[in-house]
């Protein structure tokens, strides 16, 4: 924007897209710090004025403030809070703190947005790695798809769907873990150690879900005072993942957890 005709460049860019029938921008490399404001804001404005209205996602978020919340919100309906997201474990472990900062922001239309879900037959002819099923477990690919959920981060598939084994495509399609993405309030409520809870409601119902971040499967027992439901007479619930039965017992619940995993809770 500190060059002459910059906004009508912007201009004769969206104008093109919308001839085209685009529906889907995304800018790349404006989020990185500083955050290109300006820029935004004249691509945001050259789409307003192209007459055809089209979804700006904004990329990739390297060390992204919520100080730009209200900023974002008005010039885009995406932004990455993350760099690019590949099948690493590690790459896991950093997106838990940007979702517990971000998971508050999320309003309708304007989606902190945690990356691609990089699942399934990956990296055919990618700059990453080789052609390759994803070096996720499906324990790891569940915790993706859960914590991705419960920040109502848009989903979108990075595999190849032909190749895709058909344990991972039922975790696309498990019903009532995608109910999250309706819900309220999703928020961290316990991080001890590779302990990390999260709370949320959807649909009437109360969810909480038990991470285990550690290398070896766990049995985790919490408290339903702890996770904070409010029906001290409830026998049992329900794991949103199995559709199984969890007993509580005296307002205990045990759950056995595998390593990198999740039991996704559901009371009520």
């Amino acid at each position: 924007m500190d060059s002459a005709g910059a906004q009508e460049y912007y201009d004769s860019l969206a104008a093109q897209f919308a001839e085209w029938g685009v529906d889907f921008i995304k800018l790349d490399d404006v989020l990185y710090p500083p955050v290109q404001t300006a820029e935004i804001a004249a691509f945001s404005r050259a789409i307003d004025r192209s007459g055809r209205p089209m979804v700006l996602s904004l990329s990739p978020g390297k060390q992204l403030s919520t100080e730009h919340a209200e900023s974002l919100r008005s010039h885009a309906q995406l932004w990455r809070i993350s760099d690019d997201f590949w099948d690493e474990w590690p790459q896991v472990l950093e997106q838990f703190q940007r979702a517990a900062r971000w998971a508050p922001f999320q309003r309708p239309g304007a989606w902190a947005d945690a990356d691609m879900l990089p699942f399934g037959r990956i990296g055919i002819r990618g700059h990453v790695g080789r052609d390759r099923l994803s070096r996720l477990t499906l324990e790891e690919q569940r915790t993706v798809m859960t914590l991705w959920c419960l920040l109502r981060s848009p989903l979108m598939f990075g595999g190849h769907l032909p190749d895709t084994p058909d344990d991972t495509l039922a975790l696309l399609k498990r019903l009532d873990v995608l109910a999250l993405r309706e819900g309220q309030d999703a928020r961290e409520i316990v991080r001890d150690g590779d302990l990390v809870i999260w709370s949320a409601h959807a649909r009437g119902r109360e969810y909480r879900a038990l991470f285990w971040l550690g290398s070896e499967p766990r049995m985790l027992r919490a408290h339903v005072d702890d996770l904070g439901v409010k029906d001290p007479a409830v026998a049992e619930c329900e794991d949103a993942w199995s559709g199984e039965a969890v007993p509580i017992d005296g307002g205990w619940v045990e759950v056995d957890v595998p390593a990198h995993g999740v039991r996704l809770l559901v009371f009520g």
